[in-house]
């Protein structure tokens, strides 16, 4: 129809060419116009083609992040994985070097028996002659058969007739004084046992108790708990001797962590190389070190950057290890990845970590001046604000330590790092994990006494079976259980 129409229009103006020259060229415009708009449209298309490709690549990858999250969060490791960008492109072969001494077991000196099994008649043939006969040793370790010992004690109480007190004997197997129905205890080699399963291997107290059962030993969760906190009553002047110990040694290392006494409360730690004193307390607070090493601590403090740890006694230093975390953390977030500035701060922290092992092959003078040009770096670092908030942030954290930034360098027994105290604070940790602390704060006196002198025998190689019996042994004093009459 529309044909028709303008064959009849065209038919009417077969005459007027200049009408028809109008309406061609009109035509042609809007065929132009039409054409572009076709062009622009293709063009479009184009453009939402590439933006689907590219959302189509956002999708995969998140899909694919998704599904490495998923898988890792299905390995108990991955929490504690190092990611992949941090890892060590050639990490060395585990194990030991080549040459390195023999690892197997000494031959025992002392042999308590021998046993020699000749060769009998040839199996496959009944032949009793034999050649080339070889002498094949082996050194057989074997747990002896355990039985328990019980000893039968009776001791006496009576009143003096001099003087009207009352006295008790006593033997040094008696742990308890209890009678009657709680007649029946565990002698100190028992107790000494279930105190090293317990604190210091870090065994739960209801697994003590099935280990101590295999050796005949049958005591209960609570029963054990108990016993432990009398053993710990026994302990008590060593662990205060330990403590006036740090008081007077040269640096102490010190950290907390979160603990449960029933409520929230503290777990402390104070170290050095020879002793370690744990401390459950109810605050966090500086007063804590106050009544530990005392506001007049003579030695060096060294800890994290917690700002209850600031001026709280005269020398200190703060963890390497801690400032070093900041930075690396500052350079993941950095524009530039921290090129320039922090990485000269943390050049600066290297180079006096290097430093520390020539403080004895150098000259007291020379090493001092070596001291001086890594305080004047840090002067010319520190001095001016930066515009970055990471390059800032690490610049407050530094300057708000720069008189004690290198103090580890001037005492041969300071470390750079806090590391002894995590490294101490960890066996507590996973206690704590798998105990959730103590109920009471008679528990809490307990776990801290032979916590403490646990980690203290292991630093100094020493029995802590045998310091328990020790104390446990030691002679008792005379019991004044009701005063002298008067």
């Amino acid at each position: 129809m529309l044909l028709d129409t303008v064959k009849e229009i065209i038919q009417e103006h077969r005459n007027d060419p200049e009408w028809l020259l109008e309406r061609c060229i009109g035509q042609a415009e809007i065929i132009s116009e039409l054409q572009q708009q076709v062009g622009q449209v293709q063009s479009a298309l184009e453009v939402s083609k590439v933006v689907i490709d590219q959302q189509r690549q956002r999708l995969a990858e998140a899909e694919e992040k998704r599904e490495q999250a998923e898988r890792e969060g299905k390995r108990q490791a991955a929490p504690f994985r190092k990611p992949e960008e941090k890892r060590k492109q050639h990490p060395k072969k585990p194990g030991r070097k080549n040459g390195h001494p023999a690892a197997n077991r000494e031959i025992p000196e002392k042999i308590d028996a021998t046993e020699e099994v000749p060769l009998c008649a040839c199996p496959h043939c009944n032949c009793e002659e034999f050649q080339s006969i070889q002498e094949l040793v082996q050194y057989i370790i074997e747990i002896p058969e355990v039985e328990t010992k019980c000893v039968k004690v009776v001791t006496y109480k009576g009143q003096c007739t001099g003087c009207g007190a009352d006295i008790e004997s006593d033997h040094p197997l008696k742990t308890s004084s209890a009678t009657g129905a709680a007649a029946v205890q565990f002698g100190p080699n028992a107790l000494a046992f279930a105190a090293e399963l317990n604190k210091h291997l870090g065994l739960t107290v209801r697994n003590t108790c099935r280990v101590l059962k295999l050796f005949g030993l049958s005591i209960s969760p609570g029963g054990l708990s108990r016993a432990m906190q009398r053993v710990a009553r026994k302990l008590q002047p060593d662990y205060e001797a330990l403590l006036q110990e740090l008081i007077n040694s040269k640096v102490a290392y010190m950290d907390e962590t979160s603990w449960w006494m029933g409520e929230p409360a503290w777990l402390w730690v104070i170290t050095n190389e020879e002793r370690t004193f744990y401390l459950v307390a109810d605050s966090r607070g500086r007063d804590v070190i106050h009544q530990t090493l005392g506001s007049d601590y003579e030695g060096v403090l060294v800890s994290d950057c917690l700002n209850i740890y600031d001026n709280a006694t005269k020398n200190q230093h703060k963890c390497y290890s801690h400032h070093l975390k900041a930075i690396s953390e500052a350079i993941d977030d950095h524009p530039l990845k921290g090129a320039g500035y922090l990485y000269q701060i943390r050049l600066l922290l290297k180079d006096a970590m290097d430093l520390k092992p020539f403080r004895e092959l150098v000259v007291p003078e020379q090493f001092d001046d070596f001291i001086s040009e890594l305080e004047d770096r840090a002067r010319i670092l520190l001095a001016t604000p930066r515009d970055d908030p990471g390059e800032e942030a690490i610049r407050n954290r530094l300057e708000k330590q720069d008189d004690h930034l290198f103090t580890f360098l001037r005492h041969d027994e300071v470390d750079a790092t806090n590391n002894l105290a995590e490294r101490q604070l960890r066996p507590a940790v996973i206690a704590r994990k798998l105990s959730c602390g103590n109920k009471t704060s008679v528990g809490a006196n307990a776990f801290q006494i032979l916590a403490s002198l646990a980690a203290t025998c292991k630093q100094r190689g020493m029995s802590f079976i045998d310091t328990v019996v020790d104390a446990l042994r030691s002679p008792p004093d005379l019991r004044h259980t009701i005063p002298p009459n008067s």
